[in-house]
């Protein structure tokens, strides 16, 4: 039996008709056509699918869909304003931690939630937040660095 669910994603409500089976994932990619959160392994190890629910950073693949229902979303579509990147993404390019990108959308989303709660996070939270998340190219050294970047940056806005 179908049900509709109402999503805000990157500030626009969304309904979309389910089954149930749906993991948040699937609503994303395949009926938001928001290709940017990366399915990686499936079962909530990897940290590629993250984005950000009511603040808080979630795995997507691990969230059923219908859970979601009248929850806020930021994807990684929703923080660069046009061309100009966030600075967390910016950050992380310029410290050399973006290679071949796949673990990225998540690291950021990741970054993005711990910031906006706490902008002074410490550098185990900033590393501890990171290990949720796998990366196969970069090595965490430049990730780290890149993290701390960003949180100078974002705090002098």
């Amino acid at each position: 039996m179908s049900k509709t669910i109402t999503l805000t994603v990157n500030g626009e409500t969304k309904k979309v008709e389910i089954e149930g089976h749906e993991f948040l994932i699937d609503i994303i990619r395949d009926a938001f056509d928001l290709t940017g959160t990366k399915r990686g392994c499936d079962d909530f190890h990897c940290g590629a699918c993250t984005v950000v629910v009511d603040g808080e950073a979630i795995k997507s693949c691990w969230l059923k869909a219908e859970k979601a229902d009248g929850k806020k979303i930021v994807t990684i579509e929703g923080l660069a304003e046009g061309t100009k990147l966030h600075p967390i993404q910016q950050s992380l390019i310029d410290a050399g931690a973006v290679q071949c990108g796949f673990c990225i959308p998540g690291i950021v989303m990741e970054l993005y939630a711990l910031f906006t709660k706490n902008i002074n996070a410490t550098e185990e939270e900033i590393f501890n937040s990171l290990g949720e998340h796998l990366c196969r190219c970069t090595g965490y050294e430049t990730i780290l660095k890149g993290a701390k970047l960003a949180q100078r940056k974002m705090k002098e806005k």
